[in-house]
C-alpha cells in the first residue's frame, strides 16, 4: 500500500514543509554526482551521515542532524518527501510555522538516537529523512486518527486507489516498523526500523501539548477523529481516452 494523498487540506500555506523537501531534493541533487564513484560517496557518507560506532566511540553527534538530509537514493528521497508532502502540512496547520520546524528537527534527532540504542556499534551509515517523517505520522496520527487517506493498493495485476482512515494506514506502517525491526540484524544495514519506530512515538509524545490544548479526548468527540474542517472530496472520472484494441 502507497499513500499518494489524504482528505485533509491545508489552511494555510505549508512553508515549512514546501521547504524541507526543497533542501532535501537541493542536498540530494548537490553529491548526486558522487554516485557515480561509490568510494567517494562512502567516505561522503562516513563524514556526513551518522555511524553509530563513531558516534558512540568518537562523538560524532552532529551528524544525527545532517543525516536527516542524506538519502542513499532517488527512490529513498522520492518516497520520504511524498510521505512528509501529505502528512506534513496539516501538523504546520495546527503547530505553526516554528513550532513544527522545531517539532521535526527533534523528531529526527530523537529517531536517529533510536537507532544509535538499537546498534550502537554498526559502522553502517545511516541517512534519510524517514525518522522525522515517522514523528510527523506519529502526531498526525493523534490529532486526526480518522482522516481519510487514498492508498495505491497493488496486487499483482490488480491495482486499486481505496481511501482508508488513517488510523489504519498508519498503524498498519508502525506494525511493520516494530514486526521488521524485531527480526532484523541491526548490525547488517538496510532500513533502520527502530529510527522508523522510535520516531514515530516520539512524534506522538511531542504533539501531545498541542493535543492537550485542543481539549484532549474532548477534541476527538467534537471531530469524530477527523479534521475539524470540511474534508476534501476527490471525484474520479473516466478518461476521454479512447481505447486501442487488439487485432486478432
Amino acid at each position: 500500500m502507497f499513500p499518494i494523498r489524504d482528505h485533509n487540506p491545508s489552511r494555510q500555506t505549508p512553508y515549512v514543509t514546501y521547504a524541507l523537501i526543497a533542501i532535501n531534493v537541493v542536498v540530494f541533487l548537490s553529491y548526486w554526482p558522487l554516485f557515480a564513484d561509490p568510494r567517494q560517496l562512502q567516505l561522503f557518507f562516513y563524514d556526513w551521515a551518522m555511524v553509530p560506532v563513531l558516534v558512540s566511540e568518537q562523538g560524532t553527534w552532529p551528524t544525527m542532524f545532517t543525516s536527516m538530509f542524506l538519502h542513499g537514493g532517488v527512490m529513498h528521497l522520492a518516497g520520504n518527501m511524498l510521505f512528509l508532502w501529505i502528512f506534513g502540512d496539516n501538523l504546520e496547520d495546527e503547530m505553526g510555522h516554528v513550532g513544527y520546524l522545531v517539532f521535526y528537527v527533534l523528531a529526527g534527532v530523537g529517531s536517529a538516537y533510536a537507532h544509535l540504542v538499537s546498534a550502537p556499534g554498526s559502522p553502517v551509515p545511516t541517512v534519510g529523512a524517514s525518522g522525522a517523517i515517522a514523528g510527523v505520522m506519529g502526531g498526525y496520527l493523534l490529532l486526526f486518527p480518522r482522516a481519510r487517506v487514498d492508498v495505491l493498493v497493488i496486487l499483482i495485476f490488480i491495482v486499486q486507489i481505496i481511501p482508508v482512515p488513517a488510523w489504519l494506514m498508519l498503524c498498519l506502517w508502525f506494525g511493520l516498523q516494530l514486526f521488521s525491526g524485531i527480526g532484523a540484524d541491526p548490525l547488517s544495514g538496510g532500513v533502520a526500523y527502530w529510527a522508523h519506530a522510535g520516531g514515530f512515538v516520539i512524534g506522538i509524545i511531542l504533539t501531545l501539548p498541542v493535543f492537550l490544548r485542543r481539549g484532549g479526548p474532548r477534541f476527538w468527540d467534537r471531530t469524530s477523529g477527523r479534521p475539524p474542517h470540511p474534508q476534501a472530496d476527490y471525484t474520479y472520472r473516466r478518461t476521454n481516452v479512447p481505447r486501442v484494441r487488439r487485432r486478432k
